[in-house]
């Protein structure tokens, strides 16, 4: 199908609604604010890099002048900086939360929070910020939309080391915070009335994440990932297709065709036991209240 005729029959039009957007500076992430701004809605861009949020919010203005854009930074490893935006946007609350923001294979750190950098800016910041906004996008019947990933089958949790502080592979690390985010959001949604949750996924696709990849192998790949996999523009309809539809407990809407080709489809996460959904929820609380107290600090 081509990607006129999706958008005509899976989109509408936002004007009237506030989307709030991390990570709109990557491949995703611009395609993504792109489809928003021509849809009409107002943008708050939440980006790490000020320069490039601001560069982003240009070329929207160029192509949209109408377009209502505000830039935030946002620093998903620095807890101090979450808890500020969060604090900002709880004041005047979006309609819509889209988490697109991530990191992969990234020099590791410990964060101020406890928690090591990787799963610092996948899980605990947006699963914060998430279950913060939640009670104030009640009243306004919102939406929130996060982006998991396939890697979150490359490991189960350990409840010894909630952060895969001691593991060195990437995609175990990174895998692990996906698997977090992923399972605790449907954990948090799984009773609620008010707000609805979509966790979707792009496949594979050459974004920033891949860029992180070792360098060597990112060599190898950087050309044949274009070839054999969708380019952003194409993978994005995945993402887009999380904005104006629901998905259910242990379900998530990505690539068709064996999760990395063709236009979006829900379908079952069949990757976690019901313990490991139960270990998942319990600690998602834990940390919760632990960012919690930190930001009452």
């Amino acid at each position: 199908m081509k990607i006129k005729t999706w958008l005509q029959k899976n989109t509408h039009r936002l004007e009237g609604k506030t989307v709030a957007l991390t990570g709109s500076t990557g491949g995703l992430g611009l395609a993504l604010s792109e489809h928003l701004a021509g849809l009409g809605a107002s943008l708050i861009l939440l980006d790490r890099n000020p320069f490039r949020s601001e560069e982003n919010k240009r070329r929207l203005l160029t192509r949209y002048p109408s377009a209502q854009i505000v830039c935030k930074t946002l620093d998903l490893a620095d807890p101090e900086s979450v808890y500020r935006v969060t604090a900002e946007l709880l004041s005047s609350p979006p309609d819509i939360f889209i988490h697109n923001a991530g990191a992969y294979s990234i020099p590791r750190h410990i964060c101020s929070s406890g928690y090591e950098n990787v799963y610092q800016i996948n899980f605990v910041s947006p699963y914060y910020m998430i279950r913060t906004l939640l009670p104030a996008m009640r009243a306004r019947g919102g939406h929130v939309m996060a982006v998991g990933s396939i890697a979150h089958r490359y490991s189960k949790i350990d409840e010894t080391d909630i952060d895969f502080k001691t593991r060195r592979a990437a995609s175990r690390v990174y895998g692990n915070a996906k698997r977090y985010l992923m399972f605790s959001l449907s954990a948090l949604f799984k009773n609620e009335t008010e707000v609805t949750l979509a966790v979707t996924h792009p496949g594979i696709t050459a974004t920033n994440i891949t860029a992180h990849y070792p360098k060597v192998i990112y060599a190898l790949i950087k050309y044949p990932m274009r070839v054999i996999f969708m380019r952003p523009r194409r993978a994005v309809l995945s993402l887009l297709a999380g904005v104006f539809s629901e998905t259910k407990e242990n379900e998530w809407l990505g690539p068709r065709f064996f999760d990395i080709w063709g236009t979006p489809k829900k379908k079952r996460l069949r990757s976690v036991s019901e313990n490991e959904r139960l270990a998942i929820a319990r600690i998602a609380d834990e940390v919760f209240f632990h960012s919690q107290t930190q930001a009452n600090m």
